[in-house]
């Protein structure tokens, strides 16, 4: 089993919060990761399978099952499929209030979980699971994890083939099953076209109205999808920087697939050889190399992109300890350079250090304190 960084930090929080709760979106590993957990914290501890009919018929009476244990853990995977739950685990948590009574598990955000944020405020400490990073994985073999991305199953798979069919599966059953089961009624067909244009404006500025016209729906229609597959874990906005300057900057979100492997079957790109020959590529290792600095930040760290409405332009952007702006420019390159609207963005923001990150072996210096840094260096950005 592959260890995850965040292991550690969820067994902290059971000794403090009497509600942890795991997040993250379906297949990342979340059940794995509780059961080591368990394993650690409360061998004894009671797994409950909201996906398994006869642990939902042991909640036919939740509260005179629940009761019975107030000096273990009790594990409630896939609690997003019994929200009445919520009110129940405040009541119990309220009459013994200790560390680690209940560890949950869900596949949606809290805001689309109905009672979650209320329920169980004050209560509750929340982490978010994320599909494998370069640091859980092998540092020098890059490619599969960019090809195949992190959901366990496709990234442990035989080979690539196997790979794209576990991902398309998932695709299918995420449209088909998951999201119906959230009371969210879309036509699966629809939404993966929704989707799919995702994939291919990867990167891009949010745009509702052309995707809208694309689809015959109206702008409001759209946002509702994009807020969908966030509240799902399934996409990213990259909101702007908006700095303390003169400059007329840009308002829309950046948007981006999260996993690169959902991404790449989407644009039904198979191989690696497929990948570098695709178009795509550049926003693909953006993508990429975003969702690695996220896995490194601190939890609910803020981290942004900038661009004026001059051309200035930063591709990461996020404050340091010392409340000092560092830019990342990603590039897909082993001779990467950058333009002039990076190195206007970096006066605008007055940055005192940055780094292009390319998929090369070498460290060296670009100008201005700015380096070129290979992706296994990536905890350099950090210090």
């Amino acid at each position: 089993m592959i260890k995850r960084v965040i292991k550690d930090i969820i067994l902290n929080s059971l000794n403090t919060y009497p509600v942890v709760g795991i997040l993250g979106s379906r297949q990342v590993g979340k059940t794995t990761l509780a059961k080591a957990v368990k394993e650690v914290a409360s061998p004894d501890a009671v797994y409950l399978d909201l996906e398994l009919p006869s642990d939902i018929n042991k909640l036919q009476d939740a509260e005179l099952y629940l009761r019975q244990f107030k000096k273990s853990l009790v594990i409630i995977d896939e609690i997003q499929r019994m929200p009445s739950l919520y009110p129940l685990l405040r009541a119990l948590v309220d009459q013994n209030r200790i560390g680690g009574r209940f560890l949950i598990l869900g596949s949606a955000s809290p805001e689309l979980i109905r009672y979650a944020s209320e329920s169980l405020a004050g209560r509750i400490i929340y982490h978010e699971l994320g599909p494998l990073s370069l640091f859980e994985t092998d540092t020098k073999q890059f490619q599969n994890l960019l090809l195949r991305g992190g959901y366990p199953n496709s990234y442990l798979a035989e080979n690539d083939d196997e790979s794209f069919i576990w991902r398309e599966s998932y695709i299918k059953t995420y449209l088909e099953m998951d999201i119906p089961q959230l009371e969210i009624h879309i036509p699966s067909a629809q939404l993966r076209r929704f989707w799919t244009m995702l994939a291919h404006s990867h990167g891009q500025l949010w745009n509702a109205s052309k995707i809208a016209g694309s689809l015959g729906v109206s702008a409001p229609t759209v946002r509702r999808y994009l807020d969908i597959l966030e509240s799902t874990f399934i996409i990213r906005q990259l909101q702007p920087y908006y700095a303390n300057t003169k400059k007329r900057l840009i308002k829309s979100p950046k948007v981006y697939i999260r996993d690169s492997g959902l991404n790449h079957t989407l644009l039904r790109i198979r191989t690696f050889d497929d990948l570098i020959g695709h178009p795509a590529v550049g926003a693909s290792w953006e993508g990429f190399v975003i969702e690695q600095l996220a896995a490194l930040l601190p939890e609910n760290s803020e981290f942004y992109f900038y661009r004026s409405n001059a051309g200035a332009e930063i591709d990461f952007l996020y404050i340091d300890q010392q409340n000092q702006p560092v830019p990342v420019e990603i590039k897909y390159s082993l001779s990467p350079s950058v333009s002039r609207g990076f190195w206007n963005a970096y006066e605008d923001l007055s940055c005192k250090r940055g780094y292009v990150v390319y998929p090369g072996n070498e460290v060296y210096p670009i100008g201005k304190n700015v380096s070129a840094l290979p992706l296994d260096m990536l905890e350099t950005v950090l210090m």
